[in-house]
């Protein structure tokens, strides 16, 4: 039998114990409180600067690496060079991060973010900009500045000449002091460029859901015409379609690329135009327009942006019997930027018994290297040389499958010889009667991106509210100012006065300074006035 002492001892124990249990343990969070907990984190400040600086992070990779959006042939010529690592980086959506779903993430999240944290933060700068200013502090002495002197004036003029000094400034005169408040604008630009960027995202999504871009290639003295199967590449908004877009074409007149030719910038780009005739739609006049970098051709609400440019080798191929199969100008892809050699592929389904096939090089100013190869010296079209590969067999287009026009695929095909040096005008007999192939000169091509975005104008408005804004937060420097005015034991007024500055460093300093040396000077030249000591 358990001794009574014992018992109650046992039970004390475990009493405690159970007390201690319940007030280290706390209560579970039930789905609302965690909804809340989770939303108070999403809208924090801190969470807003993390997730943008994730998203400016996120951007990096599409500065740094071609983009579809902008140029598939340079998407298809880092997959040439870098065979291995090209598919890894697609799958991760590196070449097309602006529509990527871990950036369109990151995106709606910052947009969350914003809008929770921005929106009760204007309502509560709101209710303070019609609120009074801070009432006087008891003790003016403890603030960064205070000062205090004696006058003759009786309290309630010391007042009315701080009010006449501190214009500018919201004030409010209680008892025996005036209180007085300024630089509201720094928050309220705080606000505002926080709005901004809430309305800068707000006019990307609908751009992205609204508008549309594309890319394609335009050899000189061709044309072109705003429809789908006229784009190389084209990504359209959520709501567009085919009957979106505007009913615009133009052709290319001529084209001009100019190189610097001497000293350490030889060969670098100097200046590229292009003469455009263009029509707004198909029974509206023909304009023109001179497309150059950064002078874009806006017709119908559409920019038409100039990228870049290239060499179109033009090609004739005949039969056996004599008959012209082929004869056109083929877009070759520029593999040095420095040089503009570049690489390109003839495809001649026209001709019996047997298709061709030919894979190019073409270098506008023919060199040697010191083994002996053949490369290009210059990007301007001063010695220009094409060397083929033929292929004959089925190119494979009545497959079905899809395929690039700047690669051949030669699982069908038999390789049948390689060309010499050919220069305009050369001609290459095919072996076993295949034909022959004629190059009879070049032309330029020029890359464009056409651009859609109905929400340019609010795009170009929030950013630059937002940058007016953040001028506002950096220049703008809010301050208080308090004056007490009281009689004091010998009969005279006593004046206090305290600032506090929100802000570092020694301009509010002394602007508080000169301020009580003014309302100072200004009583001094009243009867019987009587200046004290000065504190700072």
């Amino acid at each position: 039998m358990t001794p009574p002492d014992q018992t109650a001892t046992d039970s004390a124990r475990d009493t405690s114990g159970a007390g201690a249990r319940t007030a280290t343990t706390p209560p579970a969070l039930s789905p609302l409180g965690w909804a809340r907990w989770a939303w108070r984190i999403l809208t924090s400040m801190r969470t807003a600067l993390i997730l943008l600086f994730l998203l400016a992070v996120g951007a990096i990779p599409g500065s740094v690496l071609p983009q579809h959006s902008v140029s598939t042939e340079q998407v298809q010529n880092y997959y040439l060079e870098n065979p291995d690592l090209a598919p890894w980086l697609d799958r991760f959506f590196l070449f097309d991060v602006y529509s990527s779903p871990w950036y369109a993430a990151i995106y709606l999240l910052l947009f969350i973010s914003l809008t929770g944290c921005v929106l009760p933060r204007a309502a509560a700068h709101y209710r303070a900009m019609r609120a009074q200013p801070p009432r006087t502090p008891r003790n003016l002495g403890r603030l960064p500045y205070s000062a205090t002197f004696r006058t003759g004036a009786a309290p309630e003029t010391v007042l009315a000449e701080a009010r006449t000094l501190l214009k500018g400034y919201r004030t409010d005169t209680a008892d025996d002091s005036v209180a007085a408040e300024r630089g509201y604008l720094r928050e309220s630009g705080n606000v505002l460029f926080h709005l901004a960027l809430l309305a800068l995202l707000v006019s990307l999504g609908i751009g992205s859901f609204l508008g549309y871009r594309g890319n394609m290639l335009v050899v000189e003295g061709d044309g072109f015409a705003n429809t789908l199967p006229s784009y190389d590449a084209f990504y359209p908004g959520t709501a567009v379609d085919a009957s979106s877009l505007q009913p615009f074409s133009f052709t290319v007149n001529d084209f001009e690329a100019s190189f610097i030719e001497e000293g350490s910038l030889s060969g670098q780009a100097a200046a590229f135009s292009a003469d455009l005739s263009y029509r707004a739609a198909p029974d509206a006049a023909e304009e023109r327009h001179t497309l150059e970098v950064n002078h874009p051709l806006s017709v119908d609400g559409v920019q038409v942006y100039l990228l870049g440019h290239g060499y179109a080798p033009e090609f004739q191929v005949t039969d056996a019997e004599g008959n012209v199969v082929f004869d056109q100008a083929v877009p070759f892809l520029t593999r040095e930027e420095a040089t503009f050699t570049s690489d390109g592929v003839v495809k001649v389904p026209d001709i019996a018994p047997e298709q061709l096939g030919f894979i190019g090089v073409f270098v506008p100013s023919a060199a040697r290297t010191p083994d002996g190869a053949l490369t290009s010296d210059f990007p301007a079209p001063r010695d220009p040389v094409v060397t083929l590969q033929a292929y004959r067999g089925d190119l494979g287009l009545d497959s079905g499958d899809p395929q690039s026009v700047y690669q051949l695929y030669t699982d069908q095909m038999t390789e049948i010889g390689a060309s010499e040096e050919m220069r305009p005008g050369d001609s290459w007999e095919l072996p076993d009667g295949a034909g022959t192939i004629t190059f009879t000169g070049y032309r330029d091509y020029i890359s464009m991106q056409v651009n859609s975005n109905p929400a340019r104008l609010p795009a170009l408005v929030s950013a630059a509210a937002a940058v007016l804004g953040l001028l506002c937060t950096l220049f703008v420097r809010p301050r208080r100012v308090w004056v007490r005015a009281r009689p004091g034991e010998d009969g005279r007024t006593v004046v206090e006065i305290g600032g506090l500055a929100k802000t570092e460093g020694a301009g509010p300093a002394v602007e508080f300074h000169e301020l009580s040396l003014r309302l100072r000077d200004k009583l001094r030249a009243r009867p019987a006035s009587d200046t004290g000591t000065e504190k700072e």
